[in-house]
């Protein structure tokens, strides 16, 4: 390919990028008035027309691995497990 058109590609790229960015802060934004409704009502669930909106507390349980690591080194080295993985960039 070259090399002119690699910079188009390129440019078409971060500007698609940036496009993402936005739509998801409107998103974001669309979000978080959906939440302060459910808050206003107090409500978990609310029902808009065909929509059931949902804003519930989620427990989960996590490894601490950092203090697993710190704590008991040789017993966090028998477990972990490293992976390789690879890391596309347009800068």
């Amino acid at each position: 390919m070259p090399n002119d058109e690699l910079t188009t590609v390129a440019t078409e790229y971060r500007e698609l990028q940036q496009q993402i960015k936005d739509l998801e802060e409107q998103a974001d934004t669309l979000k978080q008035i959906m939440i302060r409704e459910c808050d206003i009502q107090q409500a978990d669930k609310l029902q808009a027309g065909v929509f059931e909106i949902r804003y519930t507390l989620v427990e989960s349980s996590r490894l601490d691995s950092a203090k697993l690591k710190a704590d008991y080194a040789d017993l966090y080295n028998q477990y972990v497990k490293k992976t390789t993985s690879t890391r596309f960039q347009v800068a």
